[in-house]
């Protein structure tokens, strides 16, 4: 997947499970911050992503992720292990 793939794949599942605005997806966007999620809205996203990925995501692997770039990173890092 590339990282446009990513973040388009990314941007559905926020607005679809959180109700988030399209235009305030942005890869600088904070997810606490500047999309509203909570710590229980961040287990839900990566619950989507191990469906989207096919891999086994640990929840400490995601406590440094503060943005929608950060997420993309991640999810790039995984599908190249």
């Amino acid at each position: 997947m590339t990282r446009e793939e990513i973040f388009a794949a990314l941007s559905n599942a926020l607005q679809e499970m959180f109700e988030v605005p399209a235009e305030k997806i942005t890869e600088q966007a904070l997810l606490y911050q500047d999309l509203d999620l909570d710590s229980i809205d961040a287990i839900d996203l990566v619950v989507k992503l191990q469906e989207l990925t096919g891999k086994k995501i640990k929840p400490e692997q995601f406590k440094s992720v503060r943005t929608v770039g950060d997420v993309i990173d991640h999810v790039q890092a995984l599908l190249r292990e």
